[in-house]
C-alpha cells in the first residue's frame, strides 16, 4: 500500500474540519454539510493552489461561513440513517437510476499524472486538476519532492535509483523554472500600465510552462470531482480492475470515503457477482487485445511516422446531412423525406439554412443546436503528454490513448534553447528514458512513471461538430498552452482543407489561428485584476 504524506491541524482546527470533511489523515475525502456554491467555490480555487484542500478550506474559507450551528456534527461518522433509507428505494425496487441522483464532492489528493487520467475518464462526471501553470511542482510535500512512490519499486533493486533519478528530474525543474523567470524579465518589458503583481504572475505562468515538460509523469497532482454514485459505482469497477497498482490501492480510499456518503449506492461494487464479475470481464478484454496486438505489431518493429494531428475518418456528406438535421425539428416530415429535399436544393439554399442555424454568434459560448452532433470526426494526435493532459479532460467524446513511453521523442520548446538551457533539458530527458527503459521489464505497469510530459503519446479523439466547435474554440486561445495550441489549431484546418468541409470550418469562428503572445496569461491576468478592483469598489 502507498504511503500518504499526511497533514498536521491544531485541535481546533481538527474540531472545525471534522464537520465538513469525512477523514482528517488521507488523501481522499468526501466533503457535506456544506452549501454546494461553497464546494463548489473551494474546487475551483483548488485547481490553483498548491495547498490541500482542508488547509485551503480553513485558511479562506471558514471566516466567510458560520460554523457555529455545526457544532454537533462529526462527519467521520458514517450516516446510518441515510443507508437505510436508500437501501429501500435501491435494493428493494432495484432502480439503478436512483444512484444518479444522489452526488459527492471528492478530493483525491497525492495521486500521480498517470492515475489522474484514470480518474478523469468517466463522461457523466466533473473534474478539476491542479494546474502545472499556477503552481511550482518543487515545493515539497512532508520535506520530499512531490511524486509518487511506488512500493513495489522501492522494495526493489531499482528503488534507490529510483528516487535518486527523480529528485534529479525536480532539482532541474527548481533551476529551470528560476532561469526561465529571469530570462523572460529580462526579454519582455512589463508594460507602464500593468501591476508588478499581474506581471510577475504572467512570467510566472510562461516559465512554468516552458519547464512542465522535465517533470515526470509520476508528478503528484490534486484533483477535485463531482460525480453521482451510479458514476463513481462505474470508475470504482474499473479502478480496481486496472493493471496499475496505484489505481487499485487508491480505489479502496475513495471507496471507504464514499460510503460514508452515499452507502447503497456503492454496495455493488465489491460483490463477487456484480462489480467484482464486470471488472473481471473488463480485465480480460483487456489483456486478449494486448496479446493479439503483441503479435501484430511486434514492439521491435519500428513505428511509421506520423503528424502531430491526422484526420483519420470523417463523412464526406455531412454538411448536407447537416442541413437536414437543422431543418427537422422545424417540420412535421420524415427524417427521408426532409434529407431528400435538402439534396435537391442548390449550395445557396443549403447554406442559407446554415448561416441561420449559426445565427449571430458573439462568442464562443454562443453555440448552435444539436443538429451539429451529426457531422463527425476522428483525430489521431500525437503531442506531448503535457496537452494531451489538457486535452484529455474534454469528456463529450471518444477519447481512447496509448501506452506512454519515450517511443516517440519529446518536444523541447524554443523559450529553452532561447535562453540557453537546452542542453540541461536534454540531459532530463534522457535520464527519464533511461529509468523507464531500467524499469520497464520488471515493472511494466509503473514504468510510464519515469516519462516526463515533454514525451509524445499518440492518442485518440472521436468528436462531433458541435464538440469539436466547443473543444477547438477554447483550446486554440492566446491565453492556452501553446502545445494544446497548436493541436486545436491544426484539427480545424484538417475540418475545412481535408474534409472539405468549410461550411462547419466557418461555423468555428472563434478558433484562433494568431500567433502565440509574447505573454500568454497577460490579458487574463489583467481582466482578472479588473474584475478584483471593480468587487473591491462594491464592497467599499
Amino acid at each position: 500500500m502507498t504511503t500518504y504524506a499526511s497533514e498536521e491541524f491544531s485541535a481546533d482546527e481538527a474540531d472545525v474540519l471534522r464537520r465538513y470533511f469525512t477523514n482528517l489523515d488521507q488523501p481522499v475525502f468526501a466533503l457535506v454539510n456544506l452549501p454546494e456554491v461553497v464546494k463548489g467555490a473551494l474546487f475551483a480555487r483548488y485547481s490553483r493552489s498548491d495547498k490541500s484542500l482542508r488547509r485551503l478550506f480553513l485558511e479562506e474559507f471558514v471566516g466567510e461561513l458560520d460554523v457555529s450551528g455545526d457544532e454537533s456534527i462529526d462527519a467521520t461518522v458514517g450516516l446510518r440513517r441515510a443507508e437505510e433509507l436508500y437501501d429501500k428505494v435501491f435494493f428493494e425496487y432495484g432502480d439503478d437510476s436512483v444512484a444518479q441522483l444522489g452526488g459527492v464532492h471528492l478530493a483525491c489528493e497525492q495521486a500521480s499524472n498517470l492515475l489522474t487520467k484514470i480518474l478523469e475518464w468517466g463522461r457523466l462526471m466533473a473534474y478539476l486538476e491542479q494546474s502545472t501553470r499556477y503552481i511550482a511542482y518543487d515545493s515539497r510535500l512532508g520535506g520530499r519532492y512531490r511524486y509518487h512512490r511506488d512500493p513495489e519499486i522501492l522494495a526493489s533493486a531499482l528503488g534507490a535509483r529510483y528516487i535518486s533519478d527523480m529528485d534529479r528530474l525536480f532539482d532541474v525543474y527548481a533551476d529551470l523554472v528560476r532561469e526561465m523567470n529571469e530570462h523572460f524579465r529580462g526579454r519582455i518589458a512589463k508594460a507602464p500600465s500593468d501591476s508588478d503583481f499581474i506581471y510577475r504572475q504572467a512570467v510566472a505562468a510562461k516559465a512554468f510552462d516552458a519547464v512542465r515538460g522535465v517533470l515526470p509523469s509520476a508528478s503528484l497532482s490534486n484533483v477535485g470531482i463531482y460525480g453521482t454514485g451510479q458514476a463513481y459505482e462505474s470508475l470504482l469497477v474499473r479502478m480496481r480492475a486496472h493493471p496499475l497498482p496505484e489505481a487499485r490501492d487508491y480505489s479502496a480510499l475513495m471507496l471507504t470515503e464514499l460510503r460514508k456518503v452515499i452507502p447503497s449506492f456503492l454496495k455493488r461494487v465489491d460483490l463477487p457477482d456484480r462489480g467484482d464479475e464486470i471488472g473481471a470481464y473488463s480485465a480480460d478484454i483487456r489483456e486478449r487485445l494486448e496479446d493479439l496486438a503483441e503479435g501484430y505489431f511486434p514492439a521491435e518493429e519500428p513505428a511509421a511516422g506520423s503528424p502531430t494531428v491526422d484526420l483519420t475518418d470523417f463523412d464526406p456528406d455531412a454538411e448536407v446531412k447537416l442541413v437536414a438535421s437543422a431543418l427537422y425539428p422545424a417540420t412535421n416530415r420524415s427524417d427521408r423525406e426532409v434529407e431528400a429535399r435538402v439534396r435537391s436544393m442548390t449550395v445557396d439554399q443549403r447554406l442559407s439554412v446554415l448561416r441561420a442555424m449559426v445565427g449571430d454568434r458573439a462568442h464562443r459560448r454562443h453555440r448552435p443546436g444539436r443538429a451539429l452532433e451529426r457531422p463527425s470526426y476522428r483525430f489521431d494526435v500525437l503531442s506531448d503528454y503535457g496537452a494531451f493532459r489538457d486535452m484529455q479532460r474534454h469528456r463529450m467524446m471518444t477519447i481512447d490513448w496509448q501506452r506512454l513511453s519515450p517511443d516517440h521523442g519529446y518536444v523541447r520548446p524554443p523559450e529553452v534553447d532561447e535562453a540557453g538551457v537546452g542542453g540541461r533539458f536534454d540531459a532530463a530527458m534522457e535520464r527519464s528514458r533511461d529509468l523507464h527503459d531500467a524499469l520497464l521489464e520488471p515493472f511494466p505497469e509503473q514504468a510510464p512513471y519515469a516519462v516526463s510530459l515533454a514525451y509524445r503519446v499518440r492518442y485518440m479523439m472521436h468528436m462531433n461538430a458541435r464538440e469539436a466547435m466547443h473543444v477547438l474554440e477554447l483550446r486554440s486561445t492566446p491565453q492556452g498552452h501553446p502545445s494544446y495550441r497548436e493541436v486545436a489549431q491544426q484539427m480545424h484546418r484538417l475540418i475545412g482543407d481535408v474534409a472539405g468541409h468549410h461550411a462547419i470550418a466557418e461555423m468555428m469562428a472563434f478558433v484562433d489561428h494568431s500567433s502565440e503572445p509574447e505573454l500568454e496569461r497577460l490579458d487574463a491576468e489583467r481582466r482578472a485584476e479588473e474584475k478584483r478592483a471593480s468587487r473591491d469598489s462594491q464592497t467599499s
